[in-house]
């Protein structure tokens, strides 16, 4: 290794390492705060609707009356998805994980739209309604013909996160259960730079077209490390099955040194302002439809944490309640990173938007630690050596 190189510092991961400005998303992990634009995420999540949020992240500021009139009108009138999207996704394996299915879907949508006119203002805002009006739609469909049915076209009587789920369950949703989904939608839409959106900045470097930007987020996304950490947490609690024995298993856990599902974060060193807020709507929803009893249980392991683990940093993050959210909704089980793709594509588009605004293409260095220069030898001397 050369003295230039050993003076480099390596920080694996990228952890805490700048590698972009940016204007979309704040968080003091210190303080447990989240906002938006400058908007806290408890006044977004208590006060406006997804469709707005999305507007606000991707364009910068809250929409007026008319604005969100027209972009709301946009996104009903592009639901629909081609009839070979549909034949696609009836070709896909039913054992496929649908974030498998989501993105190949997605990535398939720049074969009918993209002209790579990212310096177009009107291309750029079509594949923003494009992608936010498709993708729920991709995600329902796939759910119904892998089980063997037909998708449902969406309806435009009905808003978007109502939408959504009606296309899912083949039932209009509760306005309660709606608006709560709504709100879990809200809570996903954007967290600063994780892997998911680093990636999708890395992929509009290149100045490709959005819907490659997309299908790289979702792939990244589909990683256990990123998304599907509360279908980990369901299974987690259904282990520990009744509360008074999360005391044991928190102790258990912590003697192997296992990993407590839904606990920790990397930007916080509180409660997750998002876990506050899906705990809350939990709640909300049991009151209306009646109690998961996981929710116990989960009560029961975040008090016991509180005394072992807070003194670390360790905390609830946004995992921990959403689960237990998405299955009182109806939502399948396997789904839950799908839905966080739903909400989260509205913060993609929103970094890829800026990237694109002063854009430079990402080509980070290394530090080299293989093997120096050698001479190249013929095979039969390499069989000798290897006693082949």
């Amino acid at each position: 290794m050369s003295n230039e190189a050993s003076e480099i510092i390596f920080r694996p991961g990228l952890e805490g390492v700048p590698v972009t400005h940016s204007s979309i998303c704040d968080i003091d992990g210190l303080k447990g705060k989240l906002s938006y634009r400058g908007y806290s995420i408890e006044e977004l999540a208590a006060h406006s609707t997804f469709l707005e949020t999305a507007y606000l992240l991707i364009w910068g500021e809250l929409p007026t009356e008319e604005q969100l009139n027209d972009f709301q009108a946009e996104v009903q009138m592009h639901r629909r998805v081609s009839f070979r999207v549909r034949d696609m996704l009836k070709c896909f394996p039913a054992t496929g994980h649908p974030m498998d299915a989501l993105q190949s879907s997605a990535a398939s949508l720049g074969l009918f739209y993209s002209r790579r006119a990212i310096d177009n203002p009107e291309y750029v805002y079509d594949a923003v309604i494009r992608l936010i009006a498709k993708i729920p739609t991709m995600v329902a469909a796939f759910q119904l013909i892998r089980k063997g049915q037909d998708p449902i076209q969406p309806r435009d009587d009905l808003a978007y996160s109502a939408n959504f789920l009606y296309m899912l369950t083949e039932r209009e949703p509760d306005p309660i259960a709606a608006r709560i989904f709504d709100r879990c939608l809200i809570l996903h839409a954007e967290h600063s730079l994780n892997a998911s959106t680093f990636s999708a900045r890395v992929t509009a470097s290149t100045l490709t077209d959005p819907y490659a930007v997309v299908a790289s987020a979702v792939g990244t996304l589909a990683g256990p490390l990123h998304g599907g950490a509360n279908e980990d947490v369901l299974a987690m609690l259904e282990e520990i099955a009744a509360p008074d024995k999360a005391s044991l298993y928190l102790e258990q856990a912590i003697a192997k040194k296992q990993k407590i599902m839904g606990f920790g974060h990397r930007e916080y060193r509180v409660k997750d302002p998002r876990a506050t807020i899906l705990q809350g709507l939990a709640e909300e929803l049991f009151a209306r439809f009646g109690k998961d009893q996981m929710y116990d249980v989960a009560i029961a392991l975040e008090r016991e944490a509180s005394s072992c683990l807070a003194s670390k940093g360790i905390y609830p993050n946004v995992d921990f309640y959403s689960g237990l959210v998405y299955r009182k909704l109806g939502i399948p089980r396997d789904l839950f990173t799908p839905v966080f793709a739903i909400s989260r594509v509205a913060g993609w588009l929103a970094h890829w938007r800026e990237q694109l605004g002063a854009n430079r293409i990402f080509r980070p260095s290394q530090i080299y630690t293989g093997k120096k220069i050698r001479s190249w030898r013929p095979i039969e001397e390499r069989n000798i050596e290897m006693g082949a």
